[in-house]
């Protein structure tokens, strides 16, 4: 089993330090689909996926109960959260995970409205056992169940690790109590039948019962827990340190390069036209000096992958330095660099001659982990200085950040930072993905998947919960998290208030130009609840026998609609772009509605002048609201706006659905 994908946390809040960690965006209908894609990309395979972490897992700080000096427990932190909240946002996507089948969930540390998340009934069994009709296991987050038979009543089917301390397997709140609580009658056996048959069933119809590969010898040293604490012997057969990798080199590189967003591009600085003269800058772009598993920041050397437990024990690096120096050449060529943060943020660039180069790559750097939210949206290590002071001499600066998602970019607007690259977190062929895309060998395609404000302050919406009073506190339940922002987060929030930012959600340039044609849009008679007129059912049919099938309700998922438009390659290089469709409710959905919400999105690959036909299916589910009342997602009466364009403010063509 695969402990992911992540849609826990969504991303509510920029600081959240565990943002990048196997999550995809603070949109549910991208998170949504990422997760859906992923699942049956996992256990097309054979391997189980585990959606995680369930739910409104939205901060590290106070994640899990403390103690005070004096032996009192402070409860974890509690996600208090509407129902229309927890519905459109934080539920939407494990909604996808269920319907793609995912064979578990991972209840989150946190709680939510005050009741842990691995004994919380109405989330466990109420969300997502009855209403998303989901079939497979809940399984705790390592040390995230508090209690046995309540929180087995309350819908958990297995607790992980098993023993109530990290790294022992007894006691447990589990194990022989389970055996005890059937016996005096406060558990009944029914439930336990039920356990088994949930964590048993992805088991057979995977059949990783059958061919399935054996355990590699040498796994069992590798993590927390030593094989000399184990309660079962699992067979494991030789060989040991069994190399897997295959061709992955290949698709790492390309995937690092997909994954990376081009910001600026001024006079077409990119991609670079065979300069003889390069300097490299910063400590992002040197080899890692700490070794290729990440446990804890680092100063010196490329960034790429955060830490905690979404990290990766890499086989090797290529730094970017590396590879550009094998890009370059030697023969009339020059490569120079100064990697020193601390001398280039005190303005010394005495080092490079003959100067200036004709371009200058600056690499920054952003670390986050598990455990720790971030304190600052800055890139780390001085980076602004490190950037103004390349920038003052070079009038050709280039600024590339690896980065755990969201930065703010104060030396954006500097008159010679010619292009900026948002490269994330590109894994060990990180230095081959980036020349690609700095040489132009890869047309830029990536989108961003959040919104980049101008200041740290346009993020204070939804902040971290902290205090100093709250961190002295001797008040068990005083770590309360009120989402009072509810639908409004990243680019709903800059929508609703009508604020600028430095660069919209969705957001991505490219070495060539697209056009979008007209949107037109046509109904589907055949899906349920939509009538032969021009108007369709605003509730969905009731489920038959009252129990859904895997995602809920089936009406939900049915195509009502679908948009459609052509792009077109107006520009002189093959590239890819991706048209998105935005979905803008009218006023009877009710107050807090956010403005537009994405509801469609594809890739399409185009050659110089060729034209490609996009369509957005629109489901029922894309064009409702829940409704707290009556609870049930309603399609709301007026006229629903469509807008299709190539980021969340660059919309081009518009179309309306009247209801």
């Amino acid at each position: 089993m695969a402990l992911g994908p992540v849609s826990g946390p969504l991303g509510r809040s920029a600081y959240d330090g565990r943002n990048w960690e196997e999550g995809f965006s603070p949109d549910p209908y991208l998170t949504g689909t990422a997760m859906e894609e992923t699942i049956n990309g996992m256990q097309s395979q054979g391997l189980q996926a585990c959606s995680k972490h369930y739910i409104g897992y939205e901060q590290e700080t106070q994640r899990n109960p403390s103690e005070t000096l004096s032996g009192e427990t402070i409860e974890a932190i509690s996600s208090n959260i509407d129902d229309r909240t927890i519905h459109e946002l934080y539920l939407w996507p494990f909604a996808n995970a269920v319907k793609a089948g995912t064979a578990s969930i991972m209840c989150s540390y946190n709680r939510i409205n005050s009741s842990y998340g691995c004994q919380n009934s109405k989330t466990l069994n109420g969300l997502l056992k009855d209403e998303l009709g989901f079939q497979g296991f809940v399984v705790s987050d390592w040390e995230a169940t508090h209690t046995g038979v309540s929180a087995i009543l309350a819908g958990l089917d297995m607790d992980m690790p098993g023993g109530i301390g990290f790294t022992t397997p007894s006691p447990s709140f589990f194990g022989g109590n389970v055996s005890t609580a059937v016996t005096n009658g406060s558990l009944p056996e029914s439930r336990v039948d039920d356990m088994i048959n949930r964590i048993m069933t992805p088991y057979f119809y995977l059949h990783q019962d059958t061919g399935y590969p054996t355990i590699d010898p040498s796994e069992g040293g590798l993590n927390f827990f030593p094989t000399s604490s184990y309660l079962y012997n699992f067979t494991s057969s030789p060989p040991a340190n069994r190399d897997v990798r295959d061709d992955h080199a290949a698709l790492i590189r390309e995937l690092g390069a997909a994954g990376t967003v081009l910001l600026k591009n001024t006079n077409g600085a990119l991609p670079l036209k065979a300069p003889k003269n390069v300097g490299v800058f910063g400590n992002d772009a040197d080899d890692i000096s700490s070794g290729l598993y990440f446990e804890g920041d680092y100063e010196q050397g490329t960034l790429p992958v955060g830490g905690g437990s979404g990290t990766g024990r890499l086989s090797y690096v290529v730094p970017p330095l590396e590879a550009i120096k094998a890009r370059v050449g030697y023969k009339k060529n020059l490569v120079q660099y100064q990697l020193n943060n601390t001398i280039l943020a005190s303005g010394d660039i005495s080092s490079i001659y003959p100067t200036p180069p004709e371009v200058c790559l600056v690499f920054l750097k952003t670390w986050a982990e598990e455990g720790l939210d971030r304190n600052s949206l800055e890139n780390d290590w001085n980076s602004t200085a490190v950037v103004n002071t390349v920038a003052s001499s070079c009038n050709n600066t280039i600024v590339i950040y690896h980065s755990s998602g969201i930065n703010v970019l104060p030396w954006a607007s500097h008159p010679n930072v010619t292009g900026i690259l948002a490269a994330h977190y590109p894994g060990q062929e990180s230095g081959n993905s980036i020349v690609d895309i700095l040489w132009g060998d890869y047309n830029p395609s990536g989108k961003l998947p959040y919104t980049i404000a101008y200041n740290e302050s346009d993020y204070d919406f939804a902040p971290i919960t902290n205090s100093t009073a709250l961190l002295t506190t001797t008040d068990s339940d005083a770590w309360q998290s009120d989402f009072t922002e509810r639908l409004l987060i990243d680019y709903k929030h800059f929508d609703y208030y009508n604020e600028s930012v430095l660069y919209e959600f969705g957001l991505g340039l490219s070495y060539t130009t697209f056009s979008l044609g007209n949107l037109s849009v046509s109904g589907s008679s055949s899906a349920s609840g939509y009538g032969s007129g021009s108007s369709i059912s605003s509730l969905p049919p009731a489920v038959s026998n009252g129990t859904p099938p895997p995602g809920g309700n089936p009406a939900l998922w049915d195509t009502l609609f679908t948009a459609t438009t052509t792009v077109t390659n107006t520009g002189s290089v093959a590239g890819a772009t991706v048209p998105q469709l935005y979905v803008s409710l009218p006023a009877s959905a009710g107050p807090g509605t956010p403005v537009r919400q994405l509801r469609g999105f594809d890739k399409v690959t185009l050659q110089p002048g060729q034209s490609a036909q996009v369509q957005f299916p629109l489901m029922r589910r894309d064009l409702s609201f829940w409704d707290v009342e009556v609870q049930e997602w309603r399609v709301p009466a007026g006229t629903i706006g469509l807008e299709a364009g190539f980021s969340s403010r660059d919309l081009r063509a518009k179309a309306n659905i009247s209801t």
